[in-house]
């Protein structure tokens, strides 16, 4: 008898100020951009292990009035193009611009489901990869980035700073 193959993919989760970038503040100028040391070699790692990495990432300067979402997306666009380089690139990012004090009305929520610590953006990209909750970790460098996680019933791991390849080097999802 055959054993089930588990066809479901594995999957990182990144938090992106922070754990990704250089957290300065409300950062959506692609000349802002700067990477945390090993995050680019991090992401390629993943890639070449067939590994998901995905961004999911709270940005409430869009709801606040700060920047407008083609900022953000003008913002990740930087990001893949220096990742590119590196041969890697993040399969799909994930934007929260919601938030309960937020100037811009259409983007003013008290709770939304996609603001961490809710789950939201990571149930939602899990549905749409395909990806298996046993195989699948969220990097993130605040308590709410970690109860996200525990609500999507994943794992969490804290990311303290320093060179996060370096940090990353143990995860084994790819078995």
């Amino acid at each position: 008898m055959r054993e089930a193959v588990n066809r479901q993919r594995a999957a990182v989760f990144f938090d992106r100020d922070g754990v990704l970038n250089i957290d300065h503040g409300y950062v959506a100028e692609p000349e802002r951009l700067e990477w945390i040391p090993g995050a680019r070699r991090a992401v390629a790692r993943l890639n070449a292990a067939g590994v998901l990495a995905i961004v999911v990432t709270n940005q409430s300067g869009v709801g606040r009035g700060m920047f407008d979402a083609a900022a953000v997306d003008a913002f990740h666009a930087s990001m893949q193009q220096a990742l590119a380089r590196d041969g890697a690139h993040i399969d799909a990012f994930y934007v929260c611009p919601f938030h309960a004090e937020a100037k811009v009305a259409a983007f003013r929520h008290p709770d939304h489901p996609d603001r961490k610590p809710n789950p939201g953006m990571i149930l939602r990209a899990m549905a749409d990869w395909d990806i298996d909750p046993a195989r699948a970790v969220l990097v993130g460098d605040k308590d709410s980035d970690l109860e996200a996680a525990r609500r999507a019933g994943i794992a969490g791991l804290f990311f303290p700073g320093g060179d996060l390849a370096d940090f990353l080097a143990n995860l084994a999802l790819t078995k």
